[in-house]
């Protein structure tokens, strides 16, 4: 099954765009309303998206999978609670990669939601996700363009 695939250009230097990826507090800002990253291999990458309550719609438990500064950022991922059973047992199945490259002060950023299976409910959260993805990444030039 095709892995959901976009790539961007944010106007803004490549640092500021890896930093708000990374950074607990700037996360918060444009991506989920709570967050805890260890901006590390192996470190946390759990958002979560109902900050009263980390089990449910989150990444908790997500870890980075793939870090080299200014160039790759991968973690694990979780789907939402509508395709925990499928996603989520007993371990997240999926990954994200994205990767960062500066052009003239512009930097691009690609990024690929790895790891779906081949039937009819993988399809269907492939395209969830797909959709959520669109708008993570139109929320995040938003708020770079607004630093």
């Amino acid at each position: 099954m095709e892995s959901p695939k976009f790539e961007i250009k944010v106007v803004a230097p490549l640092g500021d765009v890896w930093e708000v990826w990374l950074d607990t507090d700037t996360i918060k800002k444009w991506f989920s309303p709570d967050a805890h990253i260890d901006p590390r291999l192996e470190g946390a990458y759990e958002l979560f998206f109902d900050p009263k309550n980390h089990d449910h719609m989150s990444t908790k438990g997500c870890t980075i999978t793939q870090f080299k500064p200014k160039e790759l950022l991968g973690f694990s991922w979780k789907g939402p609670d509508q395709y925990a059973e499928l996603m989520n047992e007993p371990t997240p199945s999926t990954q994200v990669k994205v990767e960062f490259r500066e052009e003239n002060g512009v930097t691009r950023l690609s990024l690929e939601h790895e790891g779906w299976r081949e039937d009819e409910q993988w399809a269907e959260a492939r395209e969830w996700h797909r959709k959520a993805w669109e708008g993570v990444l139109v929320q995040l030039k938003s708020f770079m363009s607004g630093k």
